[in-house]
């Protein structure tokens, strides 16, 4: 297999764990880093062990030497600089959600296979092991039909100060609702309905969230989000014959099956959790595919789409 050089745009908090992430898969190495603070992205460099740094977005993206550009900026700027690194020749991995729209995020995927690069959308908890089993679990037939999905998720915003910024795609639904959105999709198949209700506390962006509806399936799902109060972090799925609980479910290592026969606990623990969506991402390249076969252009489309129509009941 090809090792692959990386370039990773912004040293935000997840470039850490990109970097570890990416030396576990042994697929390749992080060659360069950039910010608009030049000073910012020599220390982070030297921290990671990145050889090149740049003080500027487009220099990374021109880099002929990168194969790989991983977008992990601020979610408004997903859009600009997912495109230009398609471009310039480069394999895209981009952020969740790619952009903050469903229009650019299909123009994004169009781009990509117009261009001939790979495209996709950094959706890590649809490569855990966790998950993976648990599709596997419902597929059998043991637990019966689902009926009925939960999940919820709070962090607290001080971490982060553009997520309160409107202009910079701020707030819980953009930076988190697509985990519960997509996974509902991924498990259970297209939304027939949904209503939603938020709470502003008088400022720009939501700060926090309620949202439910129902799946053409006949799955009826929540999901919820707070940035002023600490909730559940954990989704559950209710079927006919038991359920599944899984903690922190956007980083899940371990999950719990309930039957009226007992209690079962599934453990997958790992170092790195990005490490799969890596290995899958870099597969699908060496294989030539278009797309992901996991994180499809339907499904990062119809993730965004979920979330303009909750969004719309503003």
């Amino acid at each position: 297999m090809k090792q692959y050089n990386f370039g990773i745009l912004s040293t935000s908090s997840i470039a850490d764990r990109f970097v570890a992430a990416l030396k576990e898969s042994g697929v390749g190495r992080a060659l360069a880093i950039c910010s608009r603070n030049i000073q910012r992205a020599e220390k982070k460099a030297k921290e990671l062990g990145i050889e090149r740094y740049y003080g500027d977005y487009q220099s990374l993206v021109s880099d002929n030497d990168i194969d790989i550009v991983y977008v992990s900026t601020v979610n408004s700027e997903h859009y600009r600089w997912a495109r230009e690194a398609i471009l310039n020749g480069k394999h895209v991995l981009c952020e969740k959600p790619c952009t903050t729209s469903s229009e650019s995020t299909l123009e994004l995927y169009e781009l990509a296979q117009n261009r001939g690069v790979f495209f996709m959308e950094a959706q890590k908890m649809l490569f855990l092991p966790v998950w993976k089993r648990i599709k596997e679990i419902m597929a059998s037939g043991e637990l019966g039909e689902a009926r009925s999905f939960c999940a919820s998720h709070s962090f607290p915003v001080s971490y982060n100060g553009w997520m309160l910024d409107k202009s910079l795609g701020g707030g819980p639904l953009l930076s988190s609702g697509i985990y519960a959105a997509e996974l509902i999709l991924w498990l259970f198949g297209d939304v027939d309905r949904l209503s939603a209700v938020f709470d502003l506390d008088g400022g720009e962006v939501e700060r926090g969230y309620h949202i439910s509806g129902i799946t053409r399936s006949k799955v009826l799902f929540t999901f919820q989000n707070s940035t002023l109060v600490r909730l559940e972090d954990k989704a559950q799925i209710f079927c006919e014959k038991g359920s599944i609980t899984v903690e922190n479910y956007w980083k899940a290592k371990s999950f719990t099956v309930k039957t009226q026969k007992g209690e079962e606990s599934f453990c997958f623990d790992c170092d790195h959790e990005l490490k799969y969506e890596i290995l899958h991402f870099t597969d699908c390249i060496e294989m030539g595919l278009k797309e992901s076969p996991i994180v499809t252009k339907k499904l990062s489309c119809d993730g965004i789409r979920l979330l303009e129509k909750a969004k719309s009941q503003m």
